[in-house]
């Protein structure tokens, strides 16, 4: 998790945002805005790749993305209306808000980078490939590190004279050709 980005740092991402990219939707050009001109409000604000899960969320898109234009949710309520959503913002100014964003380049962009933040409501979700290719990792590890240990063993036989030693060690060693 990244140290706490600065009002200013997330206020420039905002100005960049709205200079570079178009919303979908006109409203969520103006919730950016109002968010922006708030440092109170700004100070809540957290730049995440996925708001799911998330008390409080608010999904923007610009045009060139295939996604929904705009979503907010709060607990178990969703909407599509930024009247409803710049409300919640304005009266709740105190609270956590995530904001998700879909806009061409989002994974390859510097700006976004600086203020991008680790959501601390995600779950690491591990797929079954996940866990085979770490499996076949470590069974690789442990191989390698036993390789490494007999290796040394067979030296230390060969220091010592101690060929009965050594002809056991290389049968060992024999298996991992």
């Amino acid at each position: 998790m990244k140290a706490s980005i600065s009002i200013e740092d997330k206020k420039d991402f905002v100005r960049w945002l709205l200079s570079q990219h178009q919303m979908k939707m006109r409203e969520s050009m103006w919730i950016l805005n109002y968010i922006a001109g708030h440092d109170q409000i700004m100070k809540y604000v957290h730049f995440v790749d996925n708001a799911e899960g998330c008390p409080r969320g608010l999904v923007l898109t610009s045009h060139g993305v295939d996604d929904e234009p705009f979503r907010f949710f709060k607990g178990n309520i969703v909407t599509s209306d930024p009247e409803k959503a710049f409300h919640d913002i304005r009266l709740n100014w105190d609270e956590e808000i995530y904001i998700q964003l879909h806009f061409p380049g989002v994974v390859t962009s510097p700006q976004y980078a600086l203020v991008r933040e680790d959501s601390p409501f995600q779950e690491l979700l591990i797929t079954d490939s996940d866990k085979q290719i770490a499996a076949q990792f470590l069974d690789s590890a442990v191989a390698h590190f036993s390789k490494e240990k007999l290796l040394v063993e067979i030296d230390a036989a060969l220091d010592d004279y101690d060929e009965a030693r050594f002809q056991e060690l290389m049968e060992q060693f024999k298996q991992y050709s």
